[in-house]
């Protein structure tokens, strides 16, 4: 059985090492038909379909038609595929990351946008966020999230302490809200990311009229 994170291991993050070919073997000699991208999407799907406590490298291989040995041509250990599993399905199209905080409906159209995303990526990929917690979360897809979800916070137009203070107010409903065990029902979450929104508002708007 896979855990999110194995007691007492240490582990560095597979977006923070460069991973040299094995000494005394050439790239010529790996399994021909896969790369990381297939193996990554694969990974995905297994998790969707049997979840992280039944994700196996020898059940991944068996999908693939190939032997386990042949994944570590690619990843190192099995944290490092479900890091990068991670990372791929914060990039799913159900998050608008793209999002820009100058759009019609301004930041709070934009923020409803992508917690309703993230929310939908949740909910199709169970297994997100109890990984999200485990792993430091820092592939390039949680870091286009970042940066979507920091361009909507300088549209507020808060800075020092508030901006501080309503970005982590952001960032504890989505993954409290959205990954909770139980999640709130659709109109729930999005009641309750509207009073979340008018409370950026109002703090806001206290903001400038202490600055007029």
């Amino acid at each position: 059985m896979v855990t999110a994170a194995d007691p007492g291991e240490t582990r560095t993050s597979v977006w923070l090492v460069s991973r040299p070919a094995p000494p005394g073997r050439r790239r010529t000699e790996a399994p021909s038909g896969l790369d990381r991208d297939r193996i990554t999407a694969a990974t995905v799907r297994l998790l969707d379909a049997d979840g992280l406590a039944r994700f196996s490298m020898r059940r991944l291989a068996a999908g693939l038609g190939v032997t386990a040995m042949s994944l570590y041509w690619y990843v190192d250990t099995k944290h490092d595929l479900l890091e990068l599993a991670l990372d791929r399905a914060l990039g799913g199209p159900a998050l608008p990351v793209g999002q820009s905080a100058s759009g019609g409906d301004g930041w709070p159209g934009g923020l409803k946008e992508l917690a309703r995303g993230y929310r939908r990526v949740l909910a199709d990929h169970p297994w997100v966020a109890p990984l999200s917690a485990a792993y430091p979360n820092i592939g390039p897809r949680a870091r286009a999230f970042d940066a979507a979800l920091q361009r909507l916070m300088d549209a507020t137009g808060l800075v020092g302490a508030d901006r501080t203070g309503a970005h982590l107010a952001v960032r504890q409903f989505l993954h409290g809200c959205g990954g909770a065990v139980r999640r709130p029902s659709e109109g729930d979450f999005c009641l309750a990311l509207d009073v979340l929104i008018a409370g950026i508002e109002a703090k806001a708007a206290t903001a400038r009229a202490g600055t007029a």
